[in-house]
């Protein structure tokens, strides 16, 4: 039986021009405001959330009624997209 042939392995090398897309890259760290943003937006979400059904849905502001829940939503929905861009 006549033996396979070995596939050559392609080599990978960078340009210098640019980042390569290499799936071993190494990314810079994410600056400190992402992270603590991310925590912050969720905390007043969910505060937020928490004084408005136990206020009675008289609290953070009765004029909204129930769209103290869009607000207090939209925060951790905020807070979702800023974690996005963690690295």
């Amino acid at each position: 039986m006549p033996k396979s042939r070995m596939r050559k392995k392609k080599v990978y090398s960078s340009s210098g021009t640019g980042k390569s897309t290499t799936s071993g890259e190494a990314y810079e760290p994410s600056p400190t405001w992402v992270p603590v943003t991310a925590v912050a937006l969720i905390v007043i979400g969910i505060g937020w959330l928490t004084l408005f059904y136990l206020s009675g849905m008289a609290y953070p502001v009765a004029a909204w009624g129930y769209w103290n829940l869009a607000v207090g939503f939209s925060c951790m929905v905020a807070a979702l997209l800023v974690l996005s861009k963690w690295r």
